[in-house]
């Protein structure tokens, strides 16, 4: 089951903001989290027990993204579902449809947080963050005011 993991990073976990259980005409299941991973997301889904069948998931975001699943794993009733490639930078939502639906409606829709400037190594070899570097360039004269 490791190799189930993306490589890479784990960026960030969302969670949804309702543990709402989504019921179609094939399955019912729950989403617990989405794992941002810098190579892929992983969907950690709940199902009603261990022989229920395993949800067709569609992944959306408002980029229009197309994210391919790679993989699937079920233990118990615990199902992993992992998809390629991971949110890009600016990202601020991800939806979650069921390929079982017949209307479409989404099942959860997570806010995406802004992410980490991603690191760039300087001439030296050593790891710089752009916005570290750009702060140093500047002038940085703290912005003392008065109270009103």
């Amino acid at each position: 089951m490791s190799n189930l993991i993306p490589s890479g990073a784990l960026r960030r976990m969302l969670l949804p903001p309702t543990y709402g259980r989504h019921v179609t005409s094939a399955t019912e299941f729950t989403i617990l989290s989405v794992e941002v991973w810098a190579s892929g997301l992983v969907v950690n889904i709940h199902l009603p027990s261990d022989d229920a069948p395993e949800p067709r998931l569609i992944l959306q975001d408002h980029f229009g993204t197309e994210y391919t699943l790679q993989e699937s794993a079920t233990v118990g009733s615990r199902n992993l579902q992992v998809f390629t490639p991971s949110v890009p930078p600016g990202t601020r939502s991800l939806t979650i449809r069921s390929a079982d639906d017949s209307d479409g409606r989404p099942v959860v829709t997570f806010a995406v947080p802004l992410m980490a400037v991603p690191e760039a190594a300087d001439d030296s070899g050593a790891a710089v963050r752009d916005d570290v570097a750009e702060a140093d360039s500047e002038s940085c004269q703290p912005d003392l005011r008065r109270p009103a």
